[in-house]
């Protein structure tokens, strides 16, 4: 473990010098090293307390380097994160915090997260929401994410989107082709034009531009997010996602 090799020299310099300078185990002999080594480990057995704060703070020191190492993530992709031509944006367009959610179409906890962020939704009007298609299941998930596309595109106002990305994530069965193309026509959208535009480039460089940003984030799972400088992996509910929000908008969990 990473904190053992971190005790280790401390104490056998504790057990052989005091505190008068560091130890070397090449200049031990082999009866020396297997002393110290009882030490230790009658020191470790003696105060198993010193292990669990070692690995604590090996804990907060990789949590610590990951969040740095995403927030060198997002600036470097926020743009296409928050304000891609290709996203849909819901909520307040000009918001102060940004609430972006990478999903799949047959993901079960999706299910659960979209009703996390209308419940959001409809108690923050400060908040924008944007949703990207993250295809990452099955060929019906990357079917469903075409027409969510084509969705988009003949609806840049996101209305009849939201009204579509409800019923079909909130469907039964598996979502594919069919599954989303009935739900596309139950939203009230031309389905004629939805079929011509699947084939577009504008459908291929979405999705392309959707896998990227989550490579480039290390995500690969859904549900995912971006909220301010913070990437999320799973649907960790209402009252969590709120929380990260806070956090974004004022630094704390609640502003």
């Amino acid at each position: 473990m990473p904190s053992l090799r971190l005790l280790v020299p401390a104490l056998f310099a504790l057990a052989v010098f005091g505190a008068t300078g560091p130890a070397s185990a090449d200049s031990f002999s082999d009866t020396q090293r297997s002393d110290i080594e009882a030490i230790v480990r009658n020191y470790l057995v003696t105060h198993p307390e010193v292990l669990e704060e070692a690995m604590a703070e090996l804990t907060k020191r990789q949590a610590a380097a990951e969040a740095q190492k995403h927030e060198a993530s997002i600036a470097m992709n926020a743009d296409a994160i928050f304000n891609s031509p290709r996203q849909v944006t819901l909520g307040n367009k000009d918001g102060d915090v940004t609430f972006v959610e990478f999903f799949d179409y047959n993901c079960g906890y999706c299910k659960r997260a979209m009703t996390d962020m209308l419940e959001i939704m409809k108690g923050d009007s400060k908040l924008k929401v944007v949703l990207k298609e993250f295809p990452v299941l099955s060929q019906g998930s990357v079917e469903a994410a075409q027409v969510a596309v084509a969705v988009r595109m003949q609806d840049p106002t996101g209305k009849k989107y939201l009204d579509f990305h409800q019923k079909l994530l909130g469907g039964r069965g598996q979502a594919d082709k069919a599954h989303a193309m009935a739900a596309a026509k139950e939203a009230g959208l031309d389905t004629a034009k939805i079929e011509k535009d699947l084939s577009s480039a504008e459908v291929r460089a979405t999705i392309e531009e959707n896998f990227k940003l989550a490579e480039a984030m290390g995500m690969n799972g859904t549900p995912s997010y971006v909220i301010g400088k913070q990437i999320v992996v799973g649907a960790i509910g209402v009252e969590a996602l709120k929380e990260k929000i806070g956090l974004a908008r004022c630094g704390k969990a609640t502003c």
